[in-house]
């Protein structure tokens, strides 16, 4: 489990294809206190680490993760990276289970009065989960959604976060990875058996 509250970025160094899946080797500035079993967020992809040196660490995607996201990365790809939340600490960002539920598309990048506002369109099965002012997790970042439209949501990113993750690189038509609030799924999926229970009661 993680906050969204990004650590570090890491360079993505190596990428060895195998069969159905992909390894990649990841090196970040905290390579030296993980160990081999742990979960990190790759932006917002939770991946195991199946090796690792003082410098370096490797993940294995499988296929169904390479399908769902935008993470058929490349050398030299900078990532954003989280280790899983201590319950001891504060929560800083939301609930993020590092499961992706689909990609968005970016649809304008605009420099705004000392903030950048990203819009990314999303499918038509997913408005259910985007409301004002509500929570998103994008490429691995807690966020706020600013404006909820159809198919459609804005969030303003700060300059710090801006520089310090891989916002800064996006382009329009770029794929993100997008984690809705679990909170507002566990709802969403109450009601939609509160309906069907009384429809067939």
């Amino acid at each position: 489990m993680f906050t969204g509250i990004i650590e570090s970025t890491g360079k993505v160094i190596e990428v060895q294809k195998e069969g159905d899946k992909n390894h990649y080797t990841i090196e970040c500035s905290f390579t030296n206190e993980l160990k081999i079993g742990e979960s990190v967020s790759h932006d917002g992809v939770c991946l195991t680490i199946t090796s690792l040196n003082d410098e370096q660490y490797t993940v294995t995607a499988i296929d169904t993760t390479l399908e769902t996201t935008n993470i058929n990365w490349q050398a030299d790809k900078v990532v954003n990276l989280e280790r899983a939340m201590m319950m001891n600490g504060r929560l800083d960002g939301h609930i993020v289970q590092g499961h992706v539920d689909d990609t968005g598309i970016v649809e304008s990048i605009e420099h705004n009065d000392g903030s950048i506002l990203i819009s990314v369109k999303i499918k038509d099965q997913f408005n259910k989960n985007i409301v004002d002012k509500g929570s998103i997790c994008m490429n691995g970042i807690s966020l706020t959604i600013v404006d909820a439209f159809p198919s459609l949501f804005t969030v303003a990113i700060i300059p710090h976060t801006w520089m310090h993750t891989n916002l800064h690189q996006l382009s329009v038509g770029d794929k993100v990875n997008l984690e809705f609030d679990i909170i507002g799924k566990y709802v969403e999926r109450m009601m939609t058996s509160r309906r069907w229970v009384m429809g067939n009661g």
